[in-house]
């Protein structure tokens, strides 16, 4: 019992420290990424044979380069981070619009607003799950991709392909994930028969990843020049010196 609370005292003392070293302007970014992501994922704006979109993905690849700019400059373990306090955020906002859209009002017809901003709990859960397995992934896989320029592992090459590969791949698990859960498994349920096949969750989640890269290096520059900018500034120096210490230690 006294190594967990030693644990739990530790990490919120570092997660306290991370919240006080990143910008205020990427993290608030992420958080409202995460949460439109949330609520734009309740609509399908296409479904063919083959394939299927859904909302998400007009700002999902917003929410991946808020991570990767903090993974390259904090660390992996930092944007896990974040990603955690980001869904956790998500879900009090969610119960938030749950409680707004379950009291009655005379002033109107808000049967619109309740529709959308009630939710679906299995929507939430869908979400939830995803964002939290492929921010993982992707955290991990662009730190190990970083890690492998060894010769100049701050240069815009390894920015780039580290980006790259982790944004459609933890994208790509991302909308899979969530298709699989909300259309495969719960819409036929709740939605009075309406389904994606696995083909359209595997399709949707190929586009997606693909339409979110084209976006992810569209932006990209931003996203260098984000991390470049905090290294030349020493952006979240105490947070770099608490690792420094921990790594230390650990060796």
């Amino acid at each position: 019992m006294s190594k967990i609370k030693s644990f739990l005292k530790k990490e919120i003392h570092q997660s306290a420290v991370l919240l006080r070293s990143i910008p205020a302007t990427v993290m608030t970014l992420f958080v409202v990424s995460v949460i439109c992501m949330n609520l734009l994922a309740n609509k399908t704006l296409l479904q063919l044979d083959w394939i299927a979109l859904d909302g998400g993905i007009l700002i999902s690849w917003l929410s991946f380069m808020c991570m990767d700019v903090t993974t390259k400059h904090f660390g992996p373990g930092a944007s896990n981070r974040i990603s955690i306090l980001a869904a956790g955020i998500n879900l009090l906002t969610c119960l938030i619009f749950f409680i707004a859209s379950s009291i009655p009002s005379n002033a109107g017809n808000y049967s619109a607003f309740d529709g959308i901003f009630g939710g679906t709990w299995f929507i939430l859960f869908g979400s939830t799950v995803a964002f939290l397995s492929s921010a993982v992934i992707n955290n991990m896989l662009n730190h190990m991709i970083g890690t492998a320029f060894k010769d100049n592992p701050d240069g815009k090459l390894a920015y780039a392909m580290r980006t790259y590969v982790s944004t459609f791949i933890g994208q790509f698990l991302d909308n899979f994930i969530f298709s699989i859960i909300v259309f495969v498994y719960f819409a036929p349920l709740f939605w009075d028969g309406f389904s994606w096949t696995v083909l359209q969750c595997a399709m949707c989640a190929l586009t997606g990843a693909v339409a979110e890269l084209v976006m992810e290096i569209a932006f990209s520059p931003i996203g260098y020049r984000i991390v470049t900018s905090w290294k030349k500034n020493s952006v979240g120096k105490e947070y770099l010196e608490l690792l420094e210490r921990k790594e230390g230690k650990k060796s």
